[in-house]
C-alpha cells in the first residue's frame, strides 16, 4: 500500500532517512532489548516534536480538563501525551486524552485549502483497521502508568465534527485544557474550533500543526474566521518547527 505524504526534505535528506530505515529494519539488537534501545532511531526532528509537546504540557498542567487531538493519523502524538501525563501528573485520572480521526484521510477539501497536489480527498489515510492496532498500543502505554485500571485514552473514529458534537453532548462535564489541531484542512478545523470554544477555560492551550503554512492555508483561514487572528497571541515554542499555540484568555 502506497500512502502519499507531504515532505519538505531534500533528496539528500530522504536518502539519509532511507538508510536509517534500512538500519531499523535490519537491527541486530535482540528482541528483548530492542524497545529499550529505540532511541537509536529517534530522529532529531521527532525528538524536537516530543520536546515541543512537553513544553506545551508544562503550560497547561495546572489547568483542569481533558486533552483532545484533532487529526491522529498514526497516533505518535497521543503516545507522547500519554507518557507526559504519566511523568508530570501520574495520578490525574481525569486527564483523559481523546483523539479524533477518520482514519481514512481527508473526508473532503475546500477551495480554501489551496492547490497543493496533496490536498485531495483521502490524503493522509492509514492502513486498513489501523485504529484497532493503535488502540492496543495506547492500552499498553497506559498500563505502564499508574491508575491504569481507569481508561483515560480514547480513540474516536469518524467525521470529527459529528463525533465531537456527539461526545460533547454525551459528556456535558467536559472542560478542555489542551486541544491540538492537526487536520491540515479548513472545514473540520473551523467547525471543531467553534464547537470546543464553550468548553475552554482561561489558561487552556490550543496548538496547531500547520498555521502560517503556505501549503496548507486552510488551517490558518479556519482560525481567522472562527476566533480571529487578532484576538489571540499566536506563539512558537523554542522547540517548534512550524507548530504554534496560543493560550485561551
Amino acid at each position: 500500500m502506497v500512502i502519499e505524504i507531504k515532505s519538505i526534505a531534500s533528496l539528500t535528506e530522504l536518502e539519509n532517512r532511507n538508510k536509517l530505515n534500512y538500519l531499523f529494519n535490519n537491527c541486530p539488537i535482540p528482541d528483548d532489548e530492542r524497545l529499550a534501545n529505540s532511541g537509536l532511531f529517534v530522529k532529531r526532528q521527532d525528538l524536537t516534536k516530543q520536546l515541543f509537546f512537553n513544553d506545551l504540557y508544562s503550560k497547561f498542567i495546572g489547568v483542569h480538563g481533558v486533552i483532545m487531538e484533532f487529526g491522529v493519523r498514526w497516533g505518535q502524538n497521543l503516545v507522547t501525551l500519554n507518557n507526559l501525563r504519566g511523568i508530570h501528573e501520574p495520578f490525574n485520572y481525569s486527564r483523559k486524552i481523546i483523539g479524533f480521526d477518520t482514519f481514512t484521510g481527508f473526508a473532503n477539501v475546500s477551495e480554501k485549502d489551496g492547490n497543493h497536489k496533496i490536498i485531495k480527498k483521502g490524503a493522509f489515510s492509514v492502513t486498513n483497521e489501523y485504529e484497532k492496532y493503535l488502540d492496543e498500543v495506547l492500552d499498553y502505554h497506559e498500563k505502564e502508568c499508574p491508575v491504569s485500571h481507569i481508561k483515560k485514552n480514547i480513540l474516536i473514529k469518524g467525521d470529527a465534527v459529528e463525533m465531537l458534537e456527539k461526545y460533547l453532548e454525551e459528556h456535558p462535564e467536559t472542560i478542555i485544557a489542551f486541544a491540538y489541531f492537526d487536520f491540515d484542512v479548513y472545514e473540520p478545523t473551523k467547525k471543531c474550533l467553534e464547537l470546543i470554544k464553550p468548553y475552554l477555560t482561561k489558561g487552556s492551550i490550543i496548538g496547531f500543526d500547520e498555521l502560517n503554512d503556505p501549503q496548507f492555508p486552510g488551517e490558518t483561514v479556519a482560525l481567522k474566521e472562527s476566533l480571529g487572528l487578532n484576538n489571540v497571541a499566536i506563539k512558537r515554542s523554542k522547540y517548534s518547527g512550524i507548530q504554534s499555540y496560543f493560550e485561551f484568555l
